[in-house]
């Protein structure tokens, strides 16, 4: 703001009185004030001082313009003084988006704690599994499940998230433990919805090896939380996140089949906390990424669970 400099010594030169004084408490010289204030004229194309041997006296278009650069100059330092606050100390709206069965269960319970430490800050919690815009959609931090961080943002990574072969124990009591992948073609497996309307599995074993199994999946749904539903209730097995069934594996409300091979997956084995450069010194993003880091390091609860 090229222009603020020259408002601010028009003000301090009515305030002291003269070009001098004015030089002497904005520590530069006497030359550089009489060229702003020469600047201004010019610029509005009236005279703004009357001078005389002994004095400035304000014109009748200087007392205009002083009265509005008042008030300019006060908004100015109400502006610097609100960024600089949004800087140092979270306060205001802070706008947050995440899938809705990842940020249900670990990002809305932050927020009662967010906002019982920092007074000043409100929480918006977007859940959707959709791919939000972080500049059109107003998001201040996004948490994405991807291998591929997004190039056009700043993107801390989090947490790792496993995928295992799950069914209820009264499932495998009554049709058995498949010992081997092509065993999995025998017995109920839910999926998610494709497009294509088939089903296949892509496991990794030990060696490295990938694997392509065509699943018998009668119904498919496209929410992982229903997945789960229909599994614990003994329906079938199903390929689910550990960020999910870790702490059903840990109760034996689950059991991992075949976990000597790792399902592959698309929807993304990484958590990242997403956000553009320009939230990067808000203070309100930084606590939010402090929370994250402390939930979800060195491990993950979904890995302590297990």
């Amino acid at each position: 703001m090229i222009w603020l400099s020259s408002w601010a010594s028009f003000v301090k030169i009515v305030e002291t009185g003269s070009m001098a004084a004015a030089a002497r408490r904005l520590d530069c010289t006497r030359a550089q004030i009489s060229k702003q204030v020469g600047d201004l004229e010019q610029a509005f194309a009236v005279r703004l001082f009357e001078r005389t041997t002994r004095k400035l006296r304000l014109t009748p278009a200087g007392e205009i313009f002083y009265q509005h650069a008042l008030r300019a100059l006060e908004v100015v330092d109400r502006a610097d003084l609100a960024v600089r606050i949004g800087t140092e100390v979270p306060c205001g709206i802070i706008r947050i988006s995440a899938s809705l069965t990842f940020g249900r269960l670990y990002i809305a319970p932050l927020l009662p704690h967010l906002t019982e430490c920092y007074p000043q800050l409100d929480c918006e919690l977007l859940l959707t599994d959709d791919l939000v815009d972080l500049i059109e959609d107003r998001i201040d931090l996004a948490l994405r499940l991807t291998n591929t961080p997004p190039e056009d943002a700043v993107a801390r990574p989090l947490a790792v998230v496993k995928r295992v072969i799950c069914a209820a124990p009264a499932y495998l009591d009554t049709y058995g433990h498949p010992a081997t992948p092509a065993e999995l073609t025998r017995h109920q497996c839910f999926d998610y919805a494709h497009p294509s309307g088939k089903a296949v599995w892509r496991l990794l074993d030990r060696q490295g090896e990938e694997m392509a199994i065509p699943v018998n999946s009668r119904f498919r749904i496209n929410n992982v939380d229903c997945v789960l539903e229909a599994v614990l209730a003994g329906r079938g097995m199903a390929v689910l996140p550990t960020y999910l069934c870790g702490s059903y594996l840990a109760d034996g409300r689950l059991c991992a089949v075949l976990d000597d091979h790792e399902p592959l997956s698309s929807f993304g084995r990484h958590v990242y906390a997403c956000y553009t450069p320009s939230r990067v010194r808000l203070a309100k993003v930084r606590v939010v990424l402090d929370e994250l880091d402390t939930l979800f390091r060195p491990v993950p609860p979904w890995e302590r669970a297990v």
